[in-house]
């Protein structure tokens, strides 16, 4: 089992930042990939950002060049750096996490919210 607590969700202005953590606890050896996924209200959840162990990253087109993924092996802690914040990224937004054995795991949710 992998616990997964996310925190730094806001409010904040348009154009404005935000940094949002992850931190994971339990059978944390077995993980590889970690992401994060958001949901606005009447949409599907969607991808922002994934990144392997090896620090590999993949992005949503929407997001590309505003927002960055990190992880930090050692803290078994990844990070989502939003910059240029818009209204449409308000979102309930999720950290995943994927072991080698492809069990998924989630967050509870940090809600974002950015005003025009």
């Amino acid at each position: 089992q992998v616990q997964l607590v996310e925190s730094g969700g806001g409010l904040v202005q348009a154009g404005g930042s935000l940094r949002l953590s992850c931190a994971a606890s339990g059978s944390i050896v077995g993980i590889d990939d970690m992401g994060w996924y958001r949901q606005a209200p009447g949409k599907q959840r969607e991808l922002v950002a994934a990144i392997t162990r090896g620090h590999i990253t993949n992005y949503a087109d929407s997001v590309k060049g505003r927002f960055t993924i990190s992880r930090d092996n050692t803290k078994n802690t990844v990070y989502l750096q939003m910059n240029s914040l818009k209204p449409e990224d308000t979102a309930v937004y999720y950290c995943k996490s994927t072991t080698l054995r492809g069990h998924n795991y989630w967050g509870q949710g940090t809600q974002v919210t950015v005003s025009s």
